[in-house]
């Protein structure tokens, strides 16, 4: 039997509008954002998804997007779970720091490295950095071994994997329809799984803000059809192609 699982990374936040490196931080939706997390709902209406039960990460800007996209549909009511191994990519001491800014101080190629290479974190958090997002409540009860302290998208793929076999999966069966509100990086870890994207192609995908995708999956959680991740998209085509190359952009340009 056939399952439907949606993908929506979050509305442009207001640390995305200033080009911040986020991570763990928790910025909100800006205006945008929150006219892109409600658009995605009407985006999903129309192609008759409805889904059964949400699932967000622990950040205000992942929650947000699920219920404004939730609200427009009429589904507010959807039982949501929500856990930390959906959050986005913790950038360690890069948390708060302007993307441009930062290439301009350390290089483009050792930022690219940061931001893209599978296997190389930015440095851990420094004590003095005001931003460090670790002694926020909310992650009081990961163990302190378990805490990142700065993480490359090998370690989200790590983290995120066990969360999407033992709750996401079990979530889907029975050709249900599951959706996922988290992060441009968390869901390039699940992308990345389920599409059986390598290690080195993985830096070229780009997922824009508020953009749905949508997969069609077995009864063994894999994809039905071998489509890239960005035609799966709900939405323009060159739209969605524009947005995805202006994520590309955010480190050489201007905040």
């Amino acid at each position: 039997m056939t399952s439907t699982l949606v993908l929506l990374r979050h509305g442009q936040s207001t640390w995305n509008a200033d080009n911040l490196f986020t991570g763990w931080y928790d910025a909100d939706l800006s205006e945008k954002g929150k006219t892109e997390a409600t658009a995605a709902g009407t985006l999903m209406a129309g192609a008759g998804l409805a889904p059964d039960v949400v699932h967000t990460s622990l950040q205000t800007r992942a929650i947000r997007t699920a219920n404004l996209a939730l609200d427009e549909m009429g589904l507010l009511w959807l039982p949501v779970k929500r856990h930390w191994r959906l959050n986005e990519r913790h950038y360690g001491d890069l948390t708060g720091r302007n993307k441009a800014e930062a290439t301009a101080q350390f290089g483009e190629d050792q930022v690219k490295v940061w931001r893209r290479s599978y296997d190389t974190p930015p440095p851990v958090t420094a004590p003095d950095n005001r931003f460090n997002p670790n002694h926020d409540p909310r992650y009081a009860s990961i163990p302190a071994d378990v805490l990142p302290q700065s993480e490359c998208l090998a370690d989200v793929v790590d983290r995120m994997l066990p969360y999407w076999f033992d709750v996401i999966v079990p979530d889907l069966a029975g050709g249900r329809t599951v959706l996922v509100a988290a992060h441009g990086n968390s869901l390039r870890a699940l992308v990345k799984h389920l599409d059986g994207i390598s290690d080195d192609d993985i830096s070229g995908l780009d997922i824009p803000t508020g953009v749905p995708l949508v997969y069609d999956l077995d009864d063994d959680a894999r994809p039905t059809e071998s489509t890239p991740a960005l035609e799966r998209a709900l939405g323009d085509p060159e739209a969605i192609r524009a947005a995805a190359e202006a994520v590309a952009r955010q480190a050489t340009q201007g905040a």
